[in-house]
C-alpha cells in the first residue's frame, strides 16, 4: 500500500508510488545520452578501409572485448612513420570514434604504454618493451633464431631473417643486419605483403590449397615496382616454382634494388612453421651467387633451426 502526501504548493495528493515512477523516469531521461554514448561506442568502424572496419564482423559476439580489440589497433597505428600522433590523427587512422580512441589512451597513459609531452600529441612509452619482451623470451623460434641468424651475419657480412606468416602479410620474428643493406628500417615486429617478399612466397607456397585459394581470391596485387607480379596467374606460377625448387628467389618487386632468397623452416612434424631469408643489394649480389653460395648457408640454417621447434 503506498502512502500519500500532499505536493508542495498546491497541497494536490500525490502517492509514493506515483513519486518514484516520476523519479525513474526523470533518471532513465538522464541516463539516455549515456546509453547512447555505449551504442555508438559499439559501432566502432566509421570509416571503411581503416582498421577498424575489421571489428565489425565481431559485433553480436559475446566474448569478444571490443574495447581491448580498440585498444590494440590505436598501439598498432604509431609506426617508424608517425611516431606521435594527435586523438583526431588516430581517429582517421584507426576508423574509431574521437571518444573511443581518447578512452584507449587515457587507459594506456596510465598503465605507462603511452602518454602525450606536449599534452596532445601521444606517442608510446618504453613500457610497451615489456609486451613485446613477452613474447620474444617465451616463443621457441624467436629464441632460436636469433643466435643462428647473428652467426650467419658474421660469417657471411650480410642481413638474414625469420617471419612467419600473419593473416596476407608476413611478420619479421627475428633479424639479423649489416649497415649496408638498404631496408635498414626493418626490425622484428615489421610487417610486409606477403605475395611480392620472398619470405612471403615461401609461407604462401606451403599454405593448405584451400587456405591458399581463399589468400588469391582476395589479395589485391599492389605494384610496389615495375618488377612486382602483377596478376594472380603469375602470382600462382611463381608459388608453384616455389614448391618445386624448394626456395623463393624475389629480384626487386617490392623495393628497387632490393633482392631476397628464402627458403622454408620446416618443424619436425614436416609442417613449414617460418621462412628465412638473406636480403642484399641487387648490383651487388646476383641471382647466380645467391643460389650458388648463399642458398646452400640458409638450408643448413633453416634446417638446424627447425630442429629447435616444438
Amino acid at each position: 500500500m503506498s502512502a500519500v502526501s500532499r505536493r508542495p504548493g498546491d497541497g494536490t495528493l500525490v502517492s509514493s508510488t506515483t513519486t518514484a515512477m516520476a523519479q525513474q523516469r526523470a533518471t532513465s531521461r538522464a541516463s539516455a545520452p549515456r546509453l547512447a554514448d555505449v551504442a555508438n561506442d559499439k559501432s566502432v568502424a566509421v570509416a571503411r578501409g581503416t582498421p577498424g572496419a575489421g571489428l565489425d564482423e565481431f559485433v553480436g559476439d559475446p566474448n569478444f572485448m571490443a574495447s581491448l580489440a580498440r585498444g590494440l589497433l590505436v598501439i598498432q597505428s604509431f609506426t617508424p612513420q608517425t611516431p606521435q600522433m594527435t586523438i583526431s590523427q588516430l581517429a582517421a587512422k584507426t576508423g574509431i570514434s574521437r571518444a573511443a580512441v581518447r578512452r584507449c589512451l587515457y587507459t594506456l597513459s596510465k598503465l605507462g604504454f603511452a602518454g602525450a609531452e606536449d599534452g596532445s600529441r601521444y606517442a608510446l612509452r618504453p613500457h610497451m618493451l615489456a609486451l613485446s619482451n613477452s613474447y620474444t623470451t617465451t616463443n621457441s623460434l624467436t629464441a632460436a633464431a636469433q643466435p643462428i641468424l647473428e652467426r650467419l651475419s658474421a660469417a657471411l657480412r650480410e642481413s638474414f631473417s625469420v617471419a612467419t606468416l600473419d593473416g596476407d602479410e608476413i611478420v619479421y620474428v627475428a633479424r639479423s643486419t649489416v649497415s649496408r643493406v638498404m631496408s635498414d628500417d626493418l626490425h622484428i615486429g615489421s610487417r610486409l605483403p606477403a605475395y611480392c617478399t620472398s619470405m612471403g612466397r615461401v609461407l604462401l607456397a606451403h599454405l593448405p590449397a584451400e587456405q591458399l585459394e581463399q589468400y588469391l581470391a582476395r589479395v589485391v596485387l599492389t605494384a610496389h615496382t615495375a618488377r612486382t607480379v602483377s596478376s594472380v596467374d603469375k602470382l600462382r606460377l611463381a608459388l608453384r616454382n616455389v614448391r618445386r625448387q624448394g626456395y623463393a628467389l624475389v629480384d626487386q618487386e617490392y623495393e628497387v634494388g632490393l633482392r631476397s632468397l628464402a627458403v622454408p623452416v620446416h618443424s619436425p612434424n614436416g609442417r613449414v612453421a617460418a621462412t628465412i631469408n638473406l636480403s642484399g643489394s641487387a648490383p651487388r649480389i646476383s641471382t647466380y651467387e645467391m643460389q650458388t653460395r648463399f642458398l646452400p648457408h640458409l638450408r643448413n640454417a633453416a634446417g638446424e633451426l627447425g630442429a629447435f621447434l616444438r
